[in-house]
């Protein structure tokens, strides 16, 4: 499968858009950021 095939999200942080990935294959209903980093920062989102 190619990488543009594979289903994206938008990161509620950051705004941008990051795709699926094999780690989040039983998970990916509830994945709702694209990094560790941004699920710190979720509350700047919030606040925003």
């Amino acid at each position: 499968m190619k990488k543009s095939d594979l289903p994206t999200k938008m990161c509620p942080v950051c705004q941008r858009p990051f795709t699926w990935r094999k780690k989040w294959e039983k998970n990916w209903e509830n994945v709702r950021y694209c990094s560790k980093r941004c699920a710190g920062n979720k509350r700047s989102a919030q606040s925003s």
